[in-house]
Parts: structure tokens; C-alpha cells; sequence
């Protein structure tokens, strides 16, 4: 499977590849894509949850027995599941962010699709995100999943990352850059 970015090359890249193949024999992609983004969500929200996972001096039981308990609570597809208890294992749930975005990257360049992260001061509108997507599809030539996230210090406008490439076009940059300009 050739990945994009050189995915498959590091730690995460090389779990979520082995993941991916497994989903896709499984004919399970969608579902553990699915439980991997409410896995992403719960470890925002949670920061015990977020903790826990970062723990080393936790056992391997005590993370394993924490990660069956909260994909029974998840309701996680049997090889999402399967899978936490090998990161367990392994002591690689610290990781588990990383793979989580590696695993997208990877379902999202198998459907021909890239992911455009957007950053903005206010959360956007339905009708906003369905703009921006169809803007950046004009200038990519894919198809764009938008993925959305808060954050106030930006101020106003939006800063935008499609792989490697970023499109900064928020208020704090331009005030950063008028401050820079002015010093000399």
C-alpha cells in the first residue's frame, strides 16, 4: 500500500496501515474509522482518559482492562476493540492520536479524498463548511473532508492545513505581521 506523506514509514504510520488492511479484509473501514474519531473526541474531552494513556507507570493490565471497558462504553467495532488491547500491550496507547490521524489520512487517500483541517475563532456554520469544502475541492481537484476546530486565539478569518500546505488567513497573523512590519 503506497501512503502519501510517507505514513506507513514511522511508529503510528505502520499501526494505522496494519489496522487499515485489516478493516478493509473486514470490509470494516467506515465503522473503525468511525470509532476512531469518537476515540479522538473522548480523549479531548476526557483528561483522565488523555492521562491514563500517556501513563507509563500504569500496567499493561490496568491499560488494557481500562481500554475493554471503555470500548464496551463506546460501543467500538470488535476490531477497533482488539485493536486498543494490542496498543495496550505494546505500550503504544500514548500514540494513539498519532494513529488515529494516520488511519484518516490513509481511508481518506484511498477514497481520493484529502482532509483539510480549519481553524477558526467562532465554530462555523453547516452552510460555511459546505462552501469551504466546495472552494477547496475547486482548487485541489478532490473531493475535501473539512475537519472543523475552535480556537480564539485566532481572532477572526481562518487557518487552513491540507497536508503540508497551509493557508493562514486569521486576523492574529495579519496583526502579527502589521507589528513586524512596523518595527522596521
Amino acid at each position: 500500500m503506497e501512503n502519501s506523506g510517507g505514513i506507513s514509514a514511522s511508529l503510528q504510520g505502520r499501526y494505522a496501515s496494519a489496522l487499515y488492511e485489516l478493516a478493509a479484509e473486514q470490509k470494516a473501514v467506515s465503522a473503525v474509522e468511525s470509532d476512531l474519531a469518537n476515540l479522538r473526541q473522548a480523549i479531548l474531552v476526557s483528561p483522565e482518559l488523555a492521562a491514563l494513556i500517556r501513563n507509563p507507570r500504569v500496567s499493561r493490565q490496568t491499560t488494557a482492562d481500562a481500554m475493554a471497558a471503555l470500548g464496551k462504553a463506546l460501543k467500538l467495532n470488535a476490531l477497533t476493540a482488539k485493536f486498543l488491547g494490542v496498543l495496550a500491550e505494546n505500550r503504544r496507547l500514548a500514540k494513539l492520536p498519532e494513529i488515529v490521524g494516520a488511519f484518516a489520512s490513509i481511508a481518506a487517500a484511498t477514497r481520493g479524498e484529502v482532509t483539510a483541517e480549519v481553524t477558526s475563532a467562532h465554530p462555523l456554520s453547516a452552510d460555511q463548511l459546505t462552501a469551504l469544502a466546495a472552494k477547496l475541492k475547486a482548487s485541489e481537484g478532490k473531493d475535501v473532508k473539512v475537519t472543523a476546530t475552535v480556537d480564539p486565539e485566532v481572532l477572526g478569518g481562518l487557518v487552513v492545513r491540507i497536508g503540508s500546505k497551509q493557508i493562514d488567513s486569521s486576523i492574529r497573523t495579519r496583526l502579527n505581521t502589521l507589528a513586524n512590519a512596523m518595527k522596521g
